[in-house]
């Protein structure tokens, strides 16, 4: 879908595309660095190599507070600029070296990972098309130090990591991305526009050790109806193993300490299965009061409880004045609208009207309906239904303008809208009055 915006395409369509985007999107190169030297010099050679034109491309070089700053000798524009030396901040200089970078297009590289002199041209691509594409490229390894080049036919390589290779090939290269395909993306041979970088905030500088990072905001760029790819020709190598193939006694330490980092920003259920509760849920649902007396809006507002990571926000008139008599003391039970902020993170936005009440397979049913999109589910009595996925929602509010439709109408031309029987997804209409005794 062309618009004057830019494309889009449906779902994560992304090989609905034809043609190329041409080499005429400027691009910048962000490279956060600390005490790398010898890493940064093959890595700056090898940019000087890129088959894309020089004067549509520059590097900008973010040092995370080096004892001595980067020396940088490339025949590319090159950027130095400096963080002071609190720690591991590679989150913070990546955000800084796309503060100053005035291309189109963000081409995040690590210092010590050395690009193939294609890798640019094909990275780029799918974020110079459609305006909220993200894409990863293919990470290898070998020990570029005792080389001192790129590898070539013959030379001894490092295994790459099997569990993202299978990933890569399951998903057929992210085209079958789903909620979990987050994991899949590395910041380090990462790209993205820059105006989509700037709108889900960049990367969260919370992110203090290594590790983590790129997972958080691969999932909040998802969520804001990112259209996902791994670029397989997009080949970058790593001087070293990757991290897990590192002999160290400490990794498992690390890997728990990024888990915990990542479960209150992250609302993936298998990131959130030790029973704890976090600030942010996966389901947003509003209930509308209308229609209800105290009683029947407590068995709706019970019967989404027990589908598990659920907030709930009751509104209407006599909201609070019902949710007053019920006499709890649940943070999952909010009386009002739930803020940008508060919505941010989560999968899916549920909206009730009416005395619906909710099956033990509801939600399970609901979210296959929907398939990614938008369900309607209508009911006795006017009462109503309707299960979206916020990564829906964002996407459609996004291009709603360009493509000269409601947002509604938006969601449905990307993401596809149904309209099923509540008995098909486990919903019915409870009692104006019911019995709450015991």
């Amino acid at each position: 879908m062309r618009t004057a915006s830019g494309t889009t395409v449906p779902g994560n369509r992304w090989d609905l595309l034809d043609g190329t985007a041409g080499a005429t999107t400027t691009v910048s190169v962000v490279v956060p660095y600390y005490r790398q030297q010898t890493q940064l010099d093959l890595m700056l050679a090898a940019l000087e190599r890129q088959d894309y034109p020089r004067d549509r491309l520059e590097v900008i070089v973010a040092d995370d507070g080096s004892p001595e700053p980067p020396r940088v000798e490339c025949a590319l524009p090159v950027t130095v600029v400096t963080q002071e030396d609190r720690g591991f901040r590679a989150a913070a200089a990546r955000n800084l070296g796309a503060a100053a970078a005035t291309g189109d297009v963000l081409c995040f590289l690590d210092a010590d990972t050395i690009p193939e002199p294609g890798y640019v041209s094909a990275l780029v691509r799918l974020p110079a098309l459609v305006p909220d594409a993200l894409t990863v490229g293919r990470r290898r390894h070998a020990d570029l130090t005792a080389l001192g080049r790129l590898p070539q036919p013959g030379d001894p390589v490092l295994d790459e990591p099997a569990w993202l290779v299978d990933a890569y090939r399951g998903s057929r290269d992210l085209l079958d991305a789903d909620d979990r395909s987050y994991r899949h993306v590395i910041s380090a041979v990462m790209c993205c526009r820059r105006t989509f970088f700037d709108e889900i905030g960049g990367f969260d500088e919370s992110f203090t050790s290594y590790g983590g990072e790129d997972w958080e905001l691969a999932n909040r760029a998802w969520l804001a109806g990112a259209v996902l790819a791994h670029v397989p020709t997009a080949v970058a190598w790593h001087d070293g193993p990757d991290w897990a193939g590192r002999p160290d006694d400490r990794r498992r330490d690390a890997k728990n300490g990024e888990a915990m980092s990542l479960a209150p920003l992250v609302t993936d259920p298998a990131a959130r299965r030790h029973g704890v509760r976090y600030a942010v849920p996966d389901v947003t649902a509003v209930v509308h009061s209308a229609g209800h007396t105290a009683a029947s809006l407590i068995v709706t507002v019970g019967s989404i409880l027990r589908h598990g990571d659920v907030t709930v926000w009751v509104d209407g008139d006599e909201a609070s004045s019902f949710v007053g008599t019920w006499g709890i003391d649940d943070p999952r039970v909010r009386v009002g609208a739930p803020t940008a902020a508060e919505t941010r993170r989560s999968r899916v936005a549920v909206e009730v009207g009416g005395r619906a009440v909710f099956g033990e397979k509801a939600f399970e049913l609901l979210a296959g309906a929907g398939a990614g999109g938008s369900v309607r589910c209508t009911l006795p009595d006017g009462a109503f239904v309707t299960h979206e996925t916020w990564r829906a929602r964002r996407r459609a509010r996004r291009w709603a303008s360009a493509l000269g439709v409601d947002e509604k109408a938006a969601l449905a031309l990307l993401f596809g809208a149904h309209t099923v029987d509540g008995h098909a997804v486990d919903v019915t209409t409870g009692p104006l009055r019911p019995d709450l005794s015991w």
